[in-house]
């Protein structure tokens, strides 16, 4: 089929039209078009004379149809499967398919120089293009439209035929590396039967691989690495290229009881590490290996916030230096939504790590499913062409092939800066684990795995017969790895106790897990008031020689006037936490949708320039000394970006990491991330974080979705002081609150459930003394009360306190007590006891939430106050629903809610407002046991 044959149906008249374009803007025309004319100029410039004729004019243009064809199809007409035949595609890159016959085959064309190889028969150029295109390597790169990009390929691929001719070294040592990665493996199938340890095997050639892959970039000046895998082949990576000793890997497979120090830990295979090892051309390279939970690609951003945070803190943001590397499954890669999430955020500002290195560790088959029932797409690395990234498909029994392509991949990153990807096809040679029966699903699949071979004695029987090496040092070499095992398997033997390593422990060595004393008080972390003040007008006055939105420089004026004021809102607080913590050297950074101005434009972290795409960055204005502070808009992501930056949190233990919700209850698209790395990581892996969650809260009528941020889930997962759970109602307070978090010896995740409507309410302010001096308070006691005459104390949290405040002042309440518990987990029982000391009198103890009975701190809170008081609830009815989807319905059912707290009576305390309801069934002296309550109103 001439692919072609539209031209012919053109009317000769639209195609000049077209070619007239092209030839004054070649960006005018479709892209299709560009490539057929750039084609059609190349061809008449290089090939044509006043002697040729037309024939050959033709001849020569369709072999360069035929060389664009190689390029662009010929990945789907490789050798790259070891175990499958391939799929057929139509129409193939036979020559009788351009017009062309056997005929030509000794005719020599000008269309040979476009590879490289000069004027050259047909037969030549074809065998040029099979070498380089269809054996062991398919490359798909052509849909690049970075001209640079395509042409530095081409050139590196063409001119070696996608070869590399290794010496007898370099050949040696990639059978040494495929001795240990099958060895390891072999080794640990026979002396721990049944175990899972989701085997490399018939993915061996990973080992080589990242070998290959590490040693390349090291000589190109990367000097870290961050891999991120799932459990495939985890333990084979572990020992033979992060080199963890395996004596502690057998020790995993034994082993009765942890170290001190970890609670709970976690299987072998999800276990990260951290080392530095020297490459086979002795440049030492730190490796890390991030510990990853079974939900599949989930480790893939945060290893790459990782890496972002190494660029940032050791290689002063040069992505040169430090690299990731990403290994999917073929099933996974296709079908998780977060790889196509994290792939979206590979170039922009805010996550750019300089380019990561796929790995695809494609076994033709996800646990049981075949790879036609796993996706829709012809190969599983399709998502790659979201960001025109290159991707190699390559025989996993070929090494040279294998290492050839990864070490083009490692020069493409460190030229260009952007991902690229290596398809590994390659077999399981067990089931999902080594329990499994594969043949139940897959019978005619595993009938040839089991009889194929596997790499290492493909490649041994390789050098043998190019004499190289013989059959008896091929066996010396195997004999000589298993007793080293052997040797490491008797020292696992003798260990008392499971030990697991911590993760990047430089960057921990100074903190330590946290204990109960840690959180009876909170540490100082006010600031100088002439310090704030200073902080505040530098952020907060704009620059003389660029003009400003007029409603921007209102906003401003008012902050400098409530500073003067003695009157800081949410906004101010929060800027003077973060703005005095980047003043003191602590680096800040936020991100999330959004999050430069603000959800509900109360940030305004960066200011644009009116009637430009100039920007001012008001937190770079701080000191000539000080930290970033680095404000960004994420993509339109939860779960990927929230991801990232736990993963940079790991690596910035000394600053502040947030990430912010637009509305707190988008988290759940995350909830992966905070259910197995947040909230357990550290009792899995012994892993610290400081990362803080922003989760806008509070009810206002917006509906389901933009009401709560379900505190219950986080209180759920909240246990062994893994977590910081806070719902603050001061600014001081918050201002408190995110200094603490960074200025603490102990680390712990942070979630904070902040305000929306609660940013403007004219009661939520602090004054400047309340920022300038104290700390964070876990709970905020009522300071207009008569302690004595206290008959019923109200706990509340957040928002609600507001409107609890409305009334209780509006009836001069003093005879109420409204607590605040500002810090949820972990709870502060001690200060909760000593306060309701000073209310002895008190009969009656309530928790009152906006959320419905099962939702929210209340199932929580009844478990926190059981021993303390017998405690109540008052909360909107159970739901399976946060919140009402009607405005006025909402605020009908407010109104109940807190007119539960307030009543009024008709007894002789004069129809003054009480604090007893009927139902206490507990009266003083002077109540009448028939006196009757109902709501009071404004009105009345």
């Amino acid at each position: 089929m001439d692919k072609f044959s539209f031209i012919g149906n053109l009317e000769i008249q639209v195609l000049e039209e077209l070619y007239r374009s092209y030839q004054a803007d070649p960006s005018s025309v479709e892209s299709s078009w560009r490539d057929f004319f750039k084609g059609f100029d190349f061809a008449k410039t290089s090939y044509t004379s006043s002697t040729s004729d037309s024939l050959t004019f033709d001849k020569e243009y369709k072999v360069l149809q035929l060389i664009d064809d190689y390029r662009k199809r010929g990945h789907l007409f490789t050798q790259t499967n070891p175990v499958r035949t391939r799929r057929k595609y139509i129409p193939t890159l036979d020559v009788e398919n351009y017009g062309l016959n056997n005929a030509d085959f000794n005719t020599i064309f000008n269309a040979g120089k476009s590879i490289g190889i000069g004027a050259a028969t047909l037969k030549e150029i074809v065998t040029h293009l099979q070498n380089t295109y269809c054996q062991s390597i398919g490359v798909e790169y052509t849909y690049i439209r970075n001209l640079e990009v395509v042409e530095w390929l081409q050139k590196k691929m063409e001119a070696a035929q996608n070869t590399t001719n290794f010496s007898r070294d370099h050949k040696i040592r990639f059978y040494d590396k495929l001795v240990r990665a099958v060895g390891f493996e072999q080794y640990i199938h026979r002396k721990f039967v049944g175990q899972k340890r989701f085997s490399l095997e018939g993915g061996d050639a990973l080992i080589p691989l990242l070998d290959a892959a590490i040693t390349k970039g090291a000589n190109l000046g990367i000097e870290e690495y961050v891999i991120g895998m799932a459990h495939r082949g985890r333990l084979n990576v572990l020992a033979n290229i992060l080199k963890k000793d395996p004596k502690n890997i057998f020790g995993e497979f034994m082993g009765e009881k942890y170290a001190e120090g970890v609670a709970l830990g976690d299987v072998k295979y999800h276990l990260g590490y951290t080392n530095e090892v020297f490459t086979e051309d002795c440049k030492k390279v730190r490796l890390n290996l991030v510990p990853n939970p079974s939900h599949l690609e989930t480790v893939g951003p945060v290893a790459e916030g990782i890496t972002r945070g190494l660029i940032d803190r050791n290689y002063n943001g040069n992505n040169s230096k430090s690299a990731t590397i990403l290994i999917h499954g073929d099933a996974a890669i296709a079908a998780q939504g977060i790889v196509y999430e994290t792939i979206q955020m590979s170039q922009q500002k805010a996550y750019t790590t300089g380019g990561t290195l796929h790995i695809i560790i494609n076994n033709q088959v996800g646990f049981t499913t075949n790879y036609l029932e796993a996706r829709s797409s012809t190969y599983s690395t399709d998502v790659a062409k979201v960001v025109q990234a290159p991707v190699f498909h390559v025989n996993g029994d070929d090494i040279e092939a294998i290492i050839h392509t990864v070490e083009l991949a490692m020069e493409y990153r460190q030229k260009f800066h952007s991902d690229i990807y290596i398809d590994i096809l390659c077999y399981r040679k067990y089931g999902h684990n080594e329990g499994d029966e594969p043949r139940f699903t897959q019978p005619t699949l595993y009938k040839e795995i089991a009889s194929h071979k596997n790499p290492r004695d493909i490649y041994g029987e390789k050098l043998v017969n190019i004499g190289i090496l013989s059959a008896d040092i091929l066996k010396d070499k195997q004999d000589k790895y298993n007793a080293f095992l052997d040797e490491k398997l008797e020292e696992a033997k003798q260990l008392e106790a499971v030990e697991i390593v911590p993760f990047l422990p430089n960057f921990w060595k100074d903190y330590q897990h946290s204990k109960p004393t840690d959180f009876e008080t909170s540490p100082t972390t006010g600031v100088v008031k002439d310090t704030l003040i200073q902080i505040a007008t530098k952020i907060n006055t704009l620059p003389n020689d660029k003009p400003f939105f007029n409603k921007l420089k209102k906003l401003l004026d008012e902050r400098l006037k409530s500073i003067s004021k003695n009157e800081i809102d949410w906004a101010l607080g929060e800027q003077l936490a973060l703005a005095s913590l980047a003043a003191e050297g602590h680096r800040v950074r936020i991100s999330g949708q959004d999050s430069e101005r603000g959800t509900f434009s109360h940030r305004h972290a960066v200011y644009t320039v009116e009637n430009s795409d100039d920007r001012y960055y008001p937190y770079q204005q701080i000191s000539p000394n000080q930290a970033p502070v680095d404000i960004y808009n994420s993509i339109l992501s939860e779960y990927a970006v929230m991801a990232f930056e736990y993963g940079y949190s790991l690596t910035s233990p000394e600053g502040l990491t947030v990430w912010e919700a637009q509305f707190g209850d988008f988290h759940n698209v995350a909830q992966a991330m905070i259910d197995q790395y947040i909230s357990s990581a550290e009792d899995k892996w012994g892993l610290m974080s400081n990362l803080a969650l922003f989760l806008p809260h509070g009810y206002e009528g917006q509906g389901p979705e933009h009401s709560s941020a379900r505190i219950e889930r986080f209180l759920t997962l909240s246990a062994n002081l893994n977590m910081q759970v806070a719902y603050p109602t001061t600014p001081a307070n918050m201002f408190h609150l995110i200094r603490r978090q960074t200025k603490r010896s102990n680390k712990l995740p942070l979630v904070v459930f902040t305000p929306k409507s609660m940013l403007r309410h004219a009661k939520c302010v602090s004054r400047l003394d309340d920022i300038a001096a104290g700390c964070f308070k876990e709970v905020i006691d009522d300071n207009n009360t008569q302690p004595n005459e206290v008959l019923r104390v109200v706990f509340c949290t957040g928002k609600i306190y507001y409107d609890l405040l409305d009334k209780k002042e509006l009836y001069n309440a003093t005879d109420l007590a409204i607590i605040r518990i500002e810090q949820l987990y972990p709870f502060p029982e001690g200060q909760v006891k000593e306060i309701l000391n000073h209310y002895s009198n008190a009969i009656k103890w309530i928790w009152i939430q906006e959320e419905p009975e099962n939702m929210g701190a209340w199932t929580f809170i009844s478990q926190q106050m059981k021993n303390i008081v017998p405690i109540e609830v008052v909360a909107r009815q159970s739901s399976g629903s946060p919140a009402v989807g009607l405005s006025k319905l909402h605020f009908m059912e407010q109104e109940e809610i807190i007119g539960k707290i307030f009543r009024q009576c008709t007894c002789n305390l004069q129809n003054k407002y009480c604090g007893l309801q009927c139902e206490v069934g507990k009266y003083k002296a002077d109540h009448k046991p028939e006196h009757r309550y109902f709501n009071q109103t404004k009105k009345q």
